[in-house]
């Protein structure tokens, strides 16, 4: 496959995953228990597999671990900014903060951006390729996934509990 290919299949599905993130940042959302609990464990396990590996450098670790830690705080500051409702349909729902979605967005929508403004000059020269760093290679981007790993699995858990607590609540 030719770089050419591989961006013009990369970007549209960037552009997509990034679209989806940042609609679901704000405004109200439906409170979905099963699409939660599978967005947890499968950021759970992109975080344990970008743990595995990072192994080779503490750095990257250190990165990642940093965020997870940053991103948790800021779920439970997110969590605490959080209004639910129940619409007229008797579907119940939340408002997410939209300043930490929107910094959240901006802030990986930067690091990417980056990131490729950084490494595509190198991938340009063929003989650079092989030996230029990849996307993820650097401690501040695994803190960037980290912080958003964290967030979101943070938040979710704790939208998860609030919403039982909401749900009792609403019926006594």
């Amino acid at each position: 496959m030719t770089p050419t290919m591989i961006y013009a299949i990369m970007i549209p599905l960037m552009v997509f995953a990034v679209w989806r993130r940042v609609r679901g940042s704000f405004g109200r959302q439906p409170i979905q228990r099963k699409r939660m609990i599978s967005r947890m464990v499968v950021l759970g396990v992109i975080g344990t597999l970008m743990a595995l590996g990072g192994l080779h450098n503490p750095r990257l670790l250190e990165g990642l671990a940093g965020g997870v830690l940053a991103g948790a705080a800021l779920g439970i500051v997110g969590l605490r900014l959080t209004r639910f409702h129940r619409d007229a349909n008797g579907a119940d729902g939340y408002v997410p903060n939209a300043w930490i979605g929107g910094l959240l967005s901006a802030l990986l929508l930067g690091r990417l951006a980056w990131r490729f403004l950084v490494l595509m000059p190198q991938l340009q020269d063929q003989a650079m390729a092989h030996s230029a760093p990849g996307m993820g290679n650097s401690p501040l981007t695994f803190a960037i996934f980290g912080l958003l790993i964290g967030y979101y699995i943070c938040y979710f858990a704790g939208l998860l509990v609030h919403h039982r607590r909401f749900e009792r609540a609403q019926a006594a």
